[in-house]
């Protein structure tokens, strides 16, 4: 998709925006895993990877293949992998990725890290060349993220930046892997973001962090904010979508005030019972004239919103309580009407081709009485779930 660009009135937005970025919208998929390659191939400095979930198939080689690449040509390179989701990675690829110059290491191993708090796993995936050009957004590194032959890709976004937030991006990989790298990475002329951002191209751009155990939540306010400032419409597409209570506090808000809210949730889910749990909550949805679409092609494992064609994000962040209050996530803020555009229309194409409108009436005919127990069974055990996931979290929460 084209680069888009538009000066906002300031004082309508809130702080901690840069100016000097160019953006992309990026699919998941075969668009998605292309330009990875290709931003890793064209590295000359540096390159930060770091990332949730990657796998040891086609996909996961692909990458691997190309971070070799860049070690080969001397471009330092650092891969950060969550020490659960990537946990079953073959020792000894990890042991070849060292032979090979790769900085590697993990992000909490199970039972291992000096600190271990149950939920709080590194969800963001990222990845920033040079400190000039980035990609943020939900995409694992797994076949099932990819398009292979009769397999197309599970839904997903992420967005590219070119310019000035990319460096904010490479300080916090930095800030990740460990504060004391600084001297050893370099800041050799790695920040030259004007010469790769014309002036027509700029959007201003933020990069929000969920972290409760370094006291942020930046990312579930800029949602508050969405329900807050929107006028007209709200599109929100999110796989395992159980918002909280302050959050649906704020969506029947925004409701109320006639802002149109549509909610595109997957049809078919790789997690049954979060599914389930999920649907308990299409009557209090029904209730409020919240739309509900269900993506029907594959499972849906994006997560996206805009508001009004002025402003987007896109990132890690689920809609839920373990996003909230338990996992490190990371979202881009984009406070730009062409490329907010760009997203709804990506989006409105999705509910036109793809996705099934889940009625009140529709809902009701294709649920029976035991569905509907099961429904709130499995709420109530999700509920559990994310109580025992984000206990400490709370505790501390109260204690600040």
């Amino acid at each position: 998709m084209a680069a888009v660009h538009h000066t906002p009135d300031l004082d309508s937005i809130s702080s901690g925006y840069t100016s000097h970025n160019r953006v992309t919208l990026i699919r998941g998929g075969a668009q998605y895993f292309d330009l990875l390659e290709e931003l890793i191939d064209h590295a000359v400095h540096s390159v930060h990877f770091q990332m949730y979930i990657m796998d040891h198939d086609e996909t996961g080689q692909r990458v691997t293949a190309a971070l070799r690449r860049a070690a080969f040509r001397n471009v330092r390179v650092y891969l950060l992998l969550d020490g659960y989701a990537s946990a079953d990675l073959d020792p000894r690829l990890v042991e070849s990725l060292h032979e090979a110059g790769i900085h590697f290491r993990w992000f909490q191993p199970i039972l291992k890290g000096r600190h271990f708090y149950v939920g709080r796993r590194m969800h963001h995936k990222i990845l920033v060349v040079d400190g000039l050009h980035s990609l943020v957004g939900g995409v694992n590194v797994s076949n099932r993220y990819n398009d292979l032959p009769g397999q197309p890709a599970w839904l997903d976004w992420a967005i590219r930046i070119d310019g000035e937030a990319s460096v904010e991006l490479f300080n916090r990989c930095v800030e990740m892997w460990t504060k004391s790298l600084w001297s050893k990475i370099g800041l050799h002329g790695l920040f030259n973001w004007r010469s790769v951002v014309a002036p027509e191209e700029e959007a201003f751009t933020r990069i929000r962090i969920n972290d409760w155990v370094r006291n942020k939540n930046q990312i579930s306010r800029s949602y508050l904010e969405m329900f807050h400032r929107a006028q007209e419409q709200i599109t929100i597409m999110s796989s395992y979508f159980l918002p909280g209570r302050i959050l649906r506090k704020h969506m029947n808000h925004a409701a109320r005030r006639g802002v149109v809210i549509r909610i595109i949730l997957t049809g078919r889910s790789d997690v049954k019972l979060s599914k389930s749990a999920e649907r308990y909550l299409y009557p209090w949805f029904f209730d409020r004239n919240i739309e509900i679409y269900e993506y029907r092609h594959t499972v849906l494992h994006g997560k996206i919103a805009a508001y009004d064609r002025q402003w987007a994000t896109i990132g890690s962040y689920n809609v839920n309580n373990i996003s909230a209050y338990a996992s490190i996530e990371l979202n881009v803020d984009v406070y730009n009407r062409p490329f907010a555009s760009s997203v709804e229309d990506a989006l409105d194409q999705i509910i036109y081709d793809d996705c099934t409108r889940i009625t009140r009436s529709r809902f009701s005919r294709g649920t029976s009485i035991f569905s509907r127990a099961w429904h709130r069974i499995a709420f109530e055990l999700i509920r559990l779930i994310f109580y025992l996931f984000t206990f400490y979290f709370r505790q501390e929460a109260r204690g600040r």
